[in-house]
């Protein structure tokens, strides 16, 4: 399978750079305590942190905010999914427990403040790409809605549009049965190569430490728009 970063995404943010992650022979199964304690503590301190500053002051909030600018799409409107966590827990709701993948991609999406989506890797067909979404582009999110993608950045195979930065689709969302993964951080434009190579190795020892199996990263960009993943 191979993963594609679209030359009509670079046109519109020639800076933008995503991570990749790929998991084989992992076991997601419910959070262990460990896991639960942290998301619930670092929510406990975003939240206490929020009482002396705005979402829009973590710095890579604020980024992906004016990124969706940039790109033409209304952050008001269509949230980066991280904003989105944050400003759930500013309004002092908790984050649900759904199973020890997804919750771990909650937890990075607070801790690196960037949007993060994972995937049954099984589900996919053919290629990944993310690409500016066109007209007739649309998914089932895992929002419960019919989600129209025309225009937004988004992530597609063969088989159709399955995500992206605001929300993800139930036809490639992981469960207790996903045995084969694959992460995509929407990293933040402004990062080094250095500070990204960092984030994905400990985004995927921490992983495999808590779901066992291998992991494999690459990275697309201007200078990388192809990966042959394996």
């Amino acid at each position: 399978m191979q993963f594609i970063l679209s030359e009509d995404l670079l046109t519109v943010l020639p800076s933008c750079k995503f991570g990749i992650i790929t998991y084989k022979n992992i076991v997601v199964d419910e959070s262990p305590n460990m896991l639960k304690g942290r998301l619930e503590f670092f929510q406990e301190k975003i939240r206490t942190d929020l009482k002396q500053q705005s979402v829009l002051d973590y710095p890579g909030v604020r980024e992906w905010h004016d990124t969706f600018k940039t790109a033409g799409i209304d952050p008001n409107r269509y949230r980066p999914s991280q904003e989105a966590l944050f400003r759930r827990i500013e309004k002092g709701k908790t984050l649900p427990f759904i199973h020890s993948a997804a919750d771990l991609n909650n937890f990075f999406s607070l801790q690196y403040e960037i949007p993060i989506g994972i995937y049954n890797y099984d589900t996919l067909s053919d290629y990944i790409k993310i690409c500016i979404g066109k007209e007739g582009d649309s998914f089932e999110g895992l929002n419960g809605r019919k989600n129209n993608m025309n225009g937004k950045i988004c992530t597609l195979d063969n088989d159709g549009v399955f995500g992206s930065p605001i929300v993800d689709s139930l036809r490639t969302k992981t469960d207790t049965n996903t045995i084969n993964a694959v992460q995509i951080f929407y990293l933040k434009p402004s990062m080094k190569e250095s500070e990204v190579s960092e984030l994905l190795q400990a985004a995927s020892k921490m992983f495999t430490q808590l779901h066992s199996g291998e992991a494999d990263m690459y990275v697309l960009n201007k200078t990388e728009q192809k990966a042959k993943i394996t």
